[in-house]
């Protein structure tokens, strides 16, 4: 696909609305609802690349509550002709049908691949991804299977949503520490796994979320890795202009 002139594509990921409490999820959703519309002149796509929230689930008949301010902008934006991609991710992965319905987005479960102006993109949340980490790929298979989410659907939302708002409020404070500081080239799982990828395939870009740390380095000839990092601290976002990806900072207040 080639861009339109004057126009970009936009990457962010790791919102996590709904953590850690309402009052500091309504202040973060209010600051990407104001850089959605700072960018919407100049987009031609947007991806939100997975953990829009800190837990979904979707019922028959009963979402979430709250995040009505993010769901209409996305709204208005897909109205408008803007695509927007959205990823599950290991905080939200029980999106079913309700927000391709209601709001338009384009849902992806997996990593995609992409090609913007002759620049090839492989993009995805990024968890369960590279080396390691065996026992979460394990329950990442669990969660994801459907007799599993049958199970946990019976149960009531009164229930559930607290058991699960619960564990993945255990799951980010077990994490945080190596949330905050580069790993090491020989330990950052989704740099190895762009390196093993590239052996194979040759992309441009490798563009990733769950991370949580905003990552902007090189991972072979012509190749780069950049993790999106997450907007309860950094509130960064990639740009691509038709020519580069850049990893940019939203400074508005």
């Amino acid at each position: 696909m080639i861009l339109e002139a004057g126009k970009k594509i936009y990457f962010a990921s790791d919102f996590h609305l709904g953590a850690p409490s309402h009052e500091k999820s309504r202040e973060r959703e209010d600051k990407i609802v104001r850089w959605l519309n700072s960018i919407q002149d100049s987009a031609q796509e947007i991806y939100l690349v997975g953990d829009l929230f800190d837990f979904w689930f979707e019922h028959k008949f009963t979402i979430p509550k709250g995040f009505i301010r993010l769901q209409g902008k996305i709204a208005e934006l897909t109205d408008a002709g803007i695509p927007v991609h959205v990823f599950t991710g290991n905080h939200d992965m029980w999106m079913f049908d309700y927000l391709p319905k209601e709001i338009g987005i384009q849902l992806y479960r997996e990593p995609i691949v992409r090609e913007y102006n002759s620049k090839k993109f492989f993009i995805g949340h990024g968890d369960g991804l590279g080396p390691g980490d065996k026992g979460y790929k394990f329950l990442k298979k669990v969660f994801a299977n459907k007799f599993c989410q049958w199970c946990f659907a019976r149960l009531h939302p009164n229930f559930s949503f607290w058991l699960a708002n619960t564990s993945s409020k255990k799951s980010r404070l077990h994490t945080s520490v190596d949330d905050e500081k580069y790993l090491g080239d020989d330990k950052e799982w989704l740099a190895i796994f762009c390196r093993e990828t590239l052996e194979k395939e040759h992309f441009d870009y490798f563009v990733f979320g769950h991370r949580h740390y905003p990552i902007d380095i090189i991972v072979g000839e012509n190749s780069k890795y950049i993790n999106l990092g997450e907007w309860m601290n950094y509130h960064t976002y990639a740009e691509f202009d038709g020519e580069k990806l850049e990893l940019k900072k939203f400074e508005s207040l």
